[in-house]
């Protein structure tokens, strides 16, 4: 197994300096944001940054991405603040984060690195495990680039069989590539196990809801409010890698299962997404997604189209009608002050799927509840039941998985306008 790469500079140092390549794509505003969102990356893994600020990169240097001068300035801010990492917000090539390391003599780690080094250092099961380790190899296999001269050195071989020996740099990308191949193979078996899990979900008449959404959006918080559940939920960006699945009480079914999926971020790892596949294909199976919103950040929207790009990079259709029914729960209302001019505001036209949540405070929960239920009932058949009003079994079970519209008694027998979905109707006939 090739072990992951330490945090670790000079021995102990764990003290920051974050710079953004500006490369004319964002706003003002965006800048910041995005720079205010790698500190909290930063944080995440335990490191202190001391220093945040962007470079305008006008033409992109093939050798470290920022001009000398730039260079230059971030040498003297790492000497000032005494920092031993500097942590690109951005992506680097693995010759550019060599040169860069070799100009600075500091550890360098872009923000692919940053954010795989996170979910290593989170993932709490066996499977959340092997995914991000199949993700951090995946990385790790084009940057066997290093200036540590080891890697060139030949290793092994005798001469009379043909060649001058495997260097060491070939024999460390042939563990990764066997360890990788290893892993695939795990995850395949892992990935076979939650189908069938899936499928025997999709028997049962329990309807599934996924909840998605930009890390620290609050979607464990709304997972343990809905559940009654204690998952980690914290004001700290990927507090939750591994997903978790409980059941909760929703009106008109018997018992509904809920998901709590990893957060999303803007340039998430392509290694993490494939990688991750396994685990986030339960969001493709659900029958409503609830994307949960941070509605108080000032990229709230950019958070959005980031999350809707990555469900459309997994396969969720997102046209209205065609997929399943997706629900937009704008979270943290409870920090938006109508009369604070500093805070944000919410817009005055709120389209007729978003539901106003404070999942911290409980507002609101009733009414996406209620939501909810409605989106799982849009496409379920309403018939007429009349019932002896001695059959308690038959009449308890629609309760429990129908929703009684209408009912009257006639005659010794209930008459009963029930709503079910075409998969309880059948059950209802076998009973």
């Amino acid at each position: 197994m090739i072990p992951f790469e330490k945090n670790e500079v000079d021995g102990t140092k764990d003290q920051a300096v974050i710079v953004h390549p500006d490369l004319g794509s964002l706003s003002q505003n965006a800048l910041e944001n995005r720079l205010e969102e790698a500190v909290g990356l930063a944080l995440a893994i335990g490191l202190k940054s001391t220093s945040a600020r962007y470079f305008t990169v006008r033409a992109p240097k093939p050798g470290t991405l920022f001009g000398s001068g730039q260079v230059e300035q971030i040498k003297t801010i790492l000497v000032q603040e005494d920092a031993g990492i500097l942590i690109v917000d951005g992506t680097l090539s693995a010759i550019q984060q060599r040169n860069l390391e070799e100009a600075l003599k500091v550890k360098v780690i872009d923000r692919t690195g940053l954010i795989l080094e996170i979910f290593g250092a989170r993932a709490a099961t066996a499977e959340g495990g092997l995914q991000v380790e199949l993700a951090h190899l995946d990385y790790q296999a084009g940057r066997l680039v290093r200036s540590w001269t080891h890697l060139e050195r030949q290793r092994g071989g005798f001469g009379f069989l043909g060649g001058p020996g495997e260097t060491q740099i070939e024999s460390d990308r042939r563990m990764i590539r066997d360890r990788m191949a290893k892993l695939r193979k795990e995850l395949s078996h892992l990935r076979k196990t939650r189908g069938l899990h899936r499928s025997r979900r999709q028997k049962a008449p329990w309807p599934v809801i996924a909840l998605v959404g930009y890390t620290n959006a609050g979607k464990s918080t709304l997972f343990n409010r809905l559940t009654g559940a204690d998952v980690f939920a914290e004001d700290l960006l990927f507090a939750t890698l591994d997903p978790t699945m409980r059941q909760f009480t929703l009106p008109g079914y018997d018992k509904a299962i809920i998901s709590d999926t990893v957060g999303f971020v803007s340039d998430l790892p392509t290694q993490l997404v494939a990688a991750f596949r396994a685990t986030l294909e339960e969001v493709t199976a659900a029958d409503v997604i609830i994307h949960v919103r941070d509605i108080s950040h000032a990229s709230s929207d950019e958070q959005a189209r980031d999350v809707e790009q990555i469900l459309l990079e997994l396969g969720v259709d997102l046209e209205e009608g065609q997929g399943a029914p997706i629900i937009e729960a704008w979270n943290k209302i409870d920090l938006i002050d109508p009369d604070d001019p500093e805070t944000i505001k919410l817009p005055q036209y709120i389209p007729g799927n978003v539901c106003l949540i404070s999942a911290a405070k409980g507002d609101g929960v009733d009414a996406l509840i209620e939501m909810i239920t409605e989106n799982l009932s849009r496409n379920h058949n309403i018939e007429t039941v009349k019932l002896p009003v001695s059959d308690g079994k038959r009449l308890a079970w629609l309760h429990e998985n129908g929703r009684i519209l209408e009912s009257e008694q006639e005659n010794g027998n209930f008459v009963l306008a029930v709503q079910m979905s075409n998969r309880n109707w059948g059950r209802f006939q076998a009973l």
